[in-house]
């Protein structure tokens, strides 16, 4: 009898382990199919070994936009705005139709669908979930779309697995769901890998996005962005369509919206395009009524990481700051649930100011970019947060956060 090898006791240990400790990964597929004449998305979400969930109860929101529930196993509705799936024990799925046209209250649409293209979130398409499973399930995620006849492609902010195949991967969530921008029909797209980043700009033919421009501009400051953030998304989508879509800017983790008339760069010298990027990058959710400091920052590194890469002469650069000042004038407060321009242009011009103080205070050894670091290692940012973290860098109290502006104001 061959003899037989000794193993390391912690390898014999390991090998005994593993099955205590080895998830059990259980596939979710995802299928989408675009139906064109109603205005409608057919999505179906298939579990390899239902077992593995005990329920996934969904936040359905807007009333009448999610339709036709069929599942395996049981489906409940308990109100308009939820519903709840408990699938079957082996290989369960649930399907639903979704109205994919959705109308903002300024009358333009932030998800249309045409004959010709889809541009919508998918966070539309697979509405946010509750889930409970069992203890060491891993679920894996796949997207697949079926396009209608004519449609050439889809592009969304996650890896492709195939030619309409996405892994859909989010380590901060239990259940992963594809959120984020897509786009999907007869499209014109251009691509490039800047730093460690796939990026892609993409657009319907004909809706006059200057594909190009985008992808240009993006190139010139891709450097600046990297070196204050020091994180870089593995993926980048920027999709944009012209009217009746709404004519703003919209960001997501791994994508971006953008109307197809708004200027790369605007006269008063700011930049939409780059704002929502700041925001894909930092990453920064805000609470306490603190929306000032996502938004104060996308705006004033909009501006800045376009100064830093040369875009902005000084003498431009003070113009820029004198609009922000005339803008913002009246502006007596700065906390709420959602900041206004003027509110954000004030923000900005705190935070410029807070940059010099760190710098002098510090000896140059910090500035506002290390604030930014230790707020984007935090899950949520309030107010009374960044001022410590800004306090600590500069060792003592800050002159200029110490203002009315960053008071919560009382209810009368």
């Amino acid at each position: 009898m061959p003899a037989r090898p000794n193993l390391p006791f912690c390898a014999v240990l390991l090998v005994a382990a593993a099955p205590s400790w080895a998830a059990n990964k259980v596939d979710l597929d995802y299928h989408v199919r675009f139906l064109p004449q109603s205005d409608q998305a057919e999505v179906r979400l298939t579990l390899e070994q239902g077992s593995a969930v005990r329920s996934l109860r969904f936040e359905l929101g807007e009333q009448g936009r999610y339709s036709d529930f069929q599942a395996d196993g049981q489906w409940q509705q308990e109100s308009p705005g939820t519903g709840t799936w408990r699938p079957g024990e082996g290989k369960s799925s649930l399907s639903y139709r979704m109205r994919v046209d959705h109308v903002r209250a300024s009358g333009r649409f932030d998800a249309r669908m045409t004959e010709y293209w889809a541009l919508l979130r998918g966070d539309d398409l697979v509405p946010s979930a509750h889930l409970e499973q069992q203890d060491g399930v891993e679920l894996v995620a796949r997207l697949e779309f079926e396009l209608p006849e004519g449609w050439k492609s889809v592009e969304t902010g996650w890896p492709r697995i195939g030619k309409n195949r996405f892994r859909i991967d989010s380590p901060a969530r239990l259940f992963d769901r594809p959120t984020g921008w897509l786009l999907a029909g007869r499209l014109g797209v251009r691509r490039a890998t800047l730093g460690d980043t796939e990026v892609s700009v993409a657009a319907p033919l004909g809706e006059g996005v200057r594909r190009m421009d985008i992808l240009t501009l993006l190139t010139f400051v891709w450097d600046e962005y990297q070196a204050v953030f020091l994180r870089e998304p593995g993926k980048l989508l920027v999709v944009g369509a012209g009217d009746p879509m709404w004519r703003g800017g919209l960001s997501a983790p791994n994508s971006l919206y953008m109307h197809a008339d708004r200027p790369l760069v605007s006269e008063n010298g700011t930049s939409s395009l780059l704002h929502e990027l700041v925001h894909v990058f930092a990453r920064i959710h805000d609470v306490d009524e603190s929306d000032w400091i996502s938004e104060g920052l996308a705006e004033y590194y909009a501006i800045e990481l376009l100064r830093r890469a040369g875009g902005l002469g000084q003498d431009r650069y003070e113009r820029v700051v004198q609009h922000l000042a005339d803008w913002s004038r009246k502006v007596q407060n700065l906390r709420g649930e959602r900041v206004s321009g003027a509110e954000t242009a004030r923000a900005v011009l705190l935070l410029q100011q807070l940059d010099g103080e760190i710098r002098t205070r510090s000896e140059n050894r910090h500035s506002l970019d290390d604030v930014v670091r230790g707020l984007m290692r935090m899950e949520r940012v309030g107010t009374d947060d960044f001022i410590a973290i800004s306090e600590n860098l500069m060792g003592g109290k800050s002159q200029v956060l110490d203002t009315p502006l960053l008071a919560i104001e009382k209810q009368p």
